[in-house]
């Protein structure tokens, strides 16, 4: 294993076009949650120009108001100026979404997976998320943006990204090499006062001092100019950042997205299970990285597979965490469910700066140390 590289991640902000969609879709599926728990979504959104396009299945069994939620999503979003294209009282509505299919209901209503697929879980100790991290220096980035613009830099609009590239050295962060920053702007702002900006004022506020040395490169704005954002500039699609959703490309993707699904979809919930799991892991000291991946056939209520690595950072054998965590944890969407308590609307809350950076969602909780700490004191009652 290569212990000397440099790896860079990506973040995008709430108005990215991809980012928009992603919102759309998980207000709807909130939505639908709070008058109806069972409800049964899967909804795409795409959105170009002035216009928005729903499509996808959902059965819930209650009312939805589409455009109004629609129209709220983008004003919370931050696309209210008059010359914006993209404005919650200017987009045309298209609705082309249908009940769930019978067939694969038939499948979820016996308490099986929705789908055949794979989903990962990942953790290390790089970050305090543990998390790593070059995602997380991302993220830090957009969201500091977002904060700006919110409350005093009224030239921000909300459409940038970021990325950082860390080099590491025996495995471990130890420099920041370099720093790509875009941020839709107003037309009357300099190209200089938008570097110096992020540069002074967002770049060093929020990314580790230690890891900004005199090598450091800035890419600000590199264009030079970006006051033609969001869905005027591009189009954008539910899913299309599944790499920023979860470990920034450093940890493998199972290829499925989140938003917009219900938990019953495995995309979703299997995903926030192995993360959860694999945090707790390396939170009790059995290991400084884990990634867990789990299989499913559609209409099973079992996984197909379970694979299980520490890249050799575990404390105890590889076989032996894997044989504990089947024997302590139900893989079944409906436990998973249950035991993450997914049945909510707080899907919009992590839509945007990574699903896995924020402490509330349940599957962040470090709530099972002691269960772990129980296998890291006796580890023969799992061998």
């Amino acid at each position: 294993m290569n212990k000397n590289f440099i790896f860079s991640s990506e973040s995008v902000g709430e108005g990215h076009p991809d980012k928009v969609a992603d919102y759309i879709s998980d207000c709807i599926l909130d939505a639908c949650l709070t008058q109806n728990p069972a409800s049964r979504v899967a909804c795409e959104t795409m959105v170009k120009s002035n216009c928005v396009y729903l499509s996808g299945e959902i059965t819930s069994g209650v009312r939805i108001d589409y455009d109004a939620i629609v129209r709220q999503a983008i004003q919370e979003i931050g696309y209210t100026h008059d010359d914006d294209v993209f404005h919650p009282d200017k987009v045309f509505i298209s609705n082309a979404i249908t009940k769930q299919s019978t067939d694969i209901a038939s499948g979820i209503e016996t308490g099986g997976a929705g789908d055949q697929g794979i989903m990962f879980g990942y953790a290390c100790n790089d970050t305090e998320e543990l998390m790593p991290a070059p995602i997380i220096y991302a993220h830090r980035l957009t969201r500091e943006l977002a904060h700006a613009r919110k409350h005093f830099a009224q030239w921000i609009r909300p459409d940038c990204k970021t990325q950082v590239a860390v080099r590491y050295e025996n495995r471990k962060p130890v420099e920041i090499t370099n720093v790509v920053l875009s941020t839709q702007h107003t037309p009357d702002i300099s190209h200089n006062d938008i570097v110096e900006f992020c540069r002074e004022d967002i770049i060093k506020k929020v990314l580790p001092d230690h890891l900004l040395t005199k090598n450091t490169q800035y890419f600000i704005n590199s264009t030079g100019r970006f006051v033609i954002g969001g869905p005027q500039g591009d189009a954008g699609l539910t899913g299309r950042k599944i790499m920023v959703d979860t470990y920034g490309g450093w940890a493998h993707h199972g290829g499925g997205c989140f938003s917009g699904k219900d938990p019953s979809k495995v995309d979703r919930s299997a995903a926030y299970m192995c993360r959860w799991i694999a945090k707790n892991i390396v939170a009790a000291g059995l290991a400084s990285e884990v990634e867990i991946q789990v299989a499913y056939a559609i209409g099973h209520p079992e996984p197909t597979s379970l694979n299980l690595t520490t890249f050799g950072t575990g404390i105890h054998p590889d076989l032996l965490i894997k044989k504990a965590i089947e024997s302590l944890f139900s893989f079944k969407p409906t436990d998973m469910i249950k035991s993450l308590d997914l049945l909510h609307p707080i899907y919009k809350t992590v839509t945007n700066y990574g699903h896995f950076t924020q402490k509330h969602p349940p599957w962040e909780q470090l709530n099972c140390l002691n269960i772990f700490s129980e296998i890291s004191l006796n580890p023969t009652d799992f061998s």
